[in-house]
C-alpha cells in the first residue's frame, strides 16, 4: 500500500512537471543567468535563473548596470527598483566582487512604451578589475551586456578615465557592424541607449554632458602611441553616436558608504533622492523593447537569443563583433545559397562548360546581390561574404562534375550507337558506297549536335578514330566484296536466263559479264587492277544506282523483291503462257521440234 502511494505522488509530481508546472515559488529575487567557466575566461549559462525570464509573455526591455567592481552597481539597482539591499540584489564592500557573471531581478517592471506593454527586466554585471580575473573574461562580460539590454548604464565613479573609453570599443564596433543600417531595411538588433552616470557631487560648474563630451575630444598623439591613437578612434566614433547616448550626474547618497544598506530613505542625502527620482524616469523615458531582426522578444525568445550571443562572444581567444555578424547573416547565407542552387539546379544536364559557366555567374552575381541587400555588417560581413563565396564554389564544382558524368554518359551512348551502326555498315548484304556514306554522316553529323559538355572533345577524337579506321576497311572491303558480288551475280544471271526464264538476251549479258570480269583478272594478275578501269567504274556507279538511292533501299528490300520477282515469273512461267497463248517479242528459246517431215 506504501509502495502505491510513493508512485502515486511521483505521478503527480511528473504531470506538474511536464505541464509547465514552476520549480520556483517566489521571484521577488535575483538570479544568476551567466556565470563564469571555471577558468574565469569565459561565461556559460546558468539554468536555474532562466525560468525566470521564459515566463515573460510580454516584449521584454532589459537594463544592464556595468562598470568597476565595488563602484555601487548593485545598489544603484536596487535605488532602481526601490528595494533594500536585503530584499534586491546583493551588495558587498570587500575587496572581491560580490556579483559573479550577470543576474536578473526575478520581477519584472510593468511598463507600456509606444502603446505596447513591456516587461522591463534589470540586470547586475559583475565589475571590471576585479582580482583574479583576465581582460578578456571583462570584455565578454561588458559584450554581452551592451548585446542584450535596450538601456546600458555605464557607472563610473567621480570621473571618467581613459581606460573607461577603452572599454566601449566593443559598443562602437558594435555600431559600426549593425547600427549603420539603410533605413526601410531589417536590422540585426536595436542599439542600446548608453547612459553615462557619472556619480560624483561637484562638477565645477560643468554640465555632466560637458564632462562627458570633453572626455571624448581627441588627445594630442604627437609621439604617434598607438595605444593613444586607438583611444582617439573610439572617442571620435563616440562622438559620433552622441544620438545614442546620454549622461547623467548622481551624487553621493550618503558620506558613510559602507552603511549605505543600513540606511532608510529618509536618511540619504535629499539631493540624490532627487535626482534618483529623475533617473528612474529618465530611464524610462529612453527605454525600447529589445528588437530583433525586426521583431520584439517575449522570454522565451529573449532566453535564445542569450545562448545564441554567448556562443558567439565564447568563440576564440576574445570575444569578437566578427563572430555575432556570423550568428546574424548566418541564416541569410543558407538562403542565398539556397537560391543559387535553385536557379542552377533548373539546368537541364549535360551542357557546355561555357554555358555552365555563364549561367553560374549569373546565379552567383544574383546570390551575392541578395546577401548584399540583407547581411549584416561593414567591416567584418567580409568573413561572411568569403563563406558565401567558397560555399558558392564547392556547390559549382558539384554542378561541374554532374555535368562531366552526365556528358561523359550521354557522350558514351552516342559514341557506342555509332560504332554498332558502323559495325552493321561494314556487313551489308548488297555493300553500297552511297549507303556507307549516308549512314557515315548522320552518325557524325547526330553525335556532333547531341553530344554537349565537357566530355565532348575527348568522344570526338575517340569517334573520329573510329569512323576512319571503319571508312578505311569499308573502302578495302567494297571493292571485292563487289567483285564477289557481280561473279556471283552473273552466273546466276545465266541459270535464270536460260532454264527459268528462257531468255536469250538476258543469259548473253550474263556472260558477257562473267567473260569479262574473269578474264581481266587473268590477264591483268590481280582483282586489284580491275578496279581502275573505266568499265569498272561504270559498273560500279550502275550498281549504286540500282542498290541505294534516297527512296529505295535495295539492301533492306533485296529479299522481299527478290520473292516477288520469283513470285512473278513463276506464275508467268506456269500460268501466264497457258492461259494467253502469245508469242514474246523478245527472242525465246524455241523448245519444241520442227513440223516439217523428214525425208530420205
Amino acid at each position: 500500500m506504501e509502495s502505491w502511494r510513493c508512485l502515486f505522488a511521483l505521478s503527480i509530481c511528473f504531470c506538474l512537471f511536464t505541464s509547465g508546472f514552476s520549480l520556483i515559488e517566489n521571484f521577488q529575487q535575483a538570479f544568476r543567468i551567466v556565470e563564469p567557466d571555471p577558468g574565469h575566461t569565459k561565461l556559460r549559462i546558468s539554468r536555474e535563473g532562466l525560468e525566470a525570464i521564459e515566463r515573460i509573455t510580454n516584449p521584454i526591455a532589459a537594463v544592464a548596470v556595468i562598470g568597476p567592481y565595488r563602484s555601487g552597481k548593485s545598489f544603484l539597482l536596487n535605488q532602481l527598483l526601490s528595494l533594500s539591499c536585503d530584499e534586491g540584489f546583493g551588495v558587498g564592500h570587500m575587496r572581491d566582487t560580490k556579483t559573479k557573471g550577470i543576474w536578473v531581478w526575478g520581477t519584472p517592471i510593468e511598463l507600456t512604451i509606444d502603446g505596447v506593454k513591456t516587461s522591463v527586466i534589470y540586470l547586475d554585471t559583475e565589475g571590471f578589475e576585479s582580482v583574479g580575473k583576465s581582460n578578456v573574461y571583462d570584455d565578454r562580460i561588458f559584450a554581452l551586456a551592451t548585446v542584450m539590454s535596450s538601456v546600458l548604464i555605464y557607472n563610473l565613479p567621480e570621473t571618467i578615465r581613459e581606460a573607461d573609453i577603452s572599454r566601449l570599443s566593443f559598443a562602437v564596433e558594435l555600431a559600426e557592424e549593425f547600427y549603420g543600417r539603410v533605413k526601410g531595411q531589417d536590422i540585426a538588433f536595436e542599439p542600446a541607449k548608453l547612459l553615462w552616470l557619472i556619480q560624483r557631487d561637484f562638477l565645477q560648474g560643468k554640465s555632466v554632458q560637458q564632462m562627458v563630451n570633453e572626455a571624448l575630444q581627441r588627445v594630442p598623439n604627437v609621439n604617434s602611441d598607438k595605444n593613444i591613437a586607438q583611444v582617439n578612434q573610439i572617442r571620435e566614433s563616440l562622438a559620433i553616436m552622441g544620438d545614442n547616448s546620454t549622461a547623467f550626474s548622481l551624487p553621493q547618497p550618503h558620506l558613510q558608504r559602507t552603511q549605505l544598506c543600513e540606511l532608510k530613505d529618509g536618511e540619504l542625502d535629499t539631493s540624490y533622492i532627487k535626482k534618483r527620482e529623475q533617473l528612474k524616469e529618465l530611464v524610462a523615458s529612453i527605454i525600447r523593447p529589445k528588437i530583433v531582426q525586426s521583431k520584439r522578444l517575449n522570454g522565451k525568445e529573449f532566453v535564445a537569443f542569450l545562448e545564441q550571443i554567448l556562443d558567439a562572444l565564447n568563440k576564440g581567444e576574445i570575444p569578437s563583433t566578427g563572430s555575432l555578424v556570423e550568428v546574424f547573416n548566418k541564416g541569410i547565407l543558407e538562403r542565398c545559397l539556397k537560391l543559387y542552387s535553385e536557379k542552377m539546379g533548373q539546368l537541364r544536364l549535360p551542357i557546355s562548360e561555357g554555358s555552365l559557366q555563364e549561367i553560374h555567374e549569373e546565379s552567383k552575381t544574383e546570390a551575392m546581390k541578395s546577401f548584399d541587400e540583407q547581411h549584416f555588417g561593414h567591416h567584418h560581413a567580409k568573413q561572411s561574404v568569403d563563406k558565401l563565396d567558397a560555399e558558392i564554389q564547392i556547390a559549382y564544382k558539384n554542378f561541374l562534375l554532374a555535368n562531366e558524368y552526365k556528358s561523359s554518359k550521354l557522350c558514351e551512348g552516342l559514341y557506342t550507337r555509332c560504332e554498332d551502326k558502323m559495325d552493321q555498315l561494314q556487313v551489308l548484304r548488297l555493300p553500297s558506297m552511297a549507303k556507307f556514306n549516308a549512314g557515315f554522316l548522320m552518325c557524325n553529323q547526330s553525335f556532333d549536335v547531341e553530344c554537349v559538355g565537357p566530355s565532348k572533345v575527348n568522344y570526338e577524337q575517340r569517334m573520329s578514330k573510329m569512323l576512319g579506321k571503319s571508312r578505311s576497311l569499308f573502302i578495302k572491303e567494297y571493292n571485292h566484296r563487289l567483285f564477289n558480288w557481280l561473279v556471283a551475280f552473273s552466273l546466276v544471271m545465266v541459270i535464270v536466263g536460260r532454264f527459268v526464264v528462257k531468255f536469250f538476251l538476258m543469259e548473253i549479258a550474263a556472260w558477257v559479264l562473267f567473260i569479262f570480269l574473269e578474264t581481266y583478272t587473268r590477264m591483268f594478275w590481280s582483282a586489284e587492277s580491275l578496279y581502275y578501269n573505266p568499265a569498272w567504274h561504270f559498273i560500279v556507279a550502275t550498281w549504286e544506282t540500282i542498290v541505294y538511292s534516297p527512296i529505295l533501299d535495295l539492301d533492306r528490300w533485296a529479299i522481299p523483291v527478290c520473292l516477288i520477282l520469283a513470285i512473278f515469273i513463276l506464275y508467268w512461267r506456269c500460268y501466264g503462257k497457258r492461259k494467253h497463248g502469245v508469242r514474246g517479242l523478245l527472242p525465246l528459246y524455241n523448245t519444241h521440234g520442227s513440223n516439217r517431215e523428214r525425208t530420205d
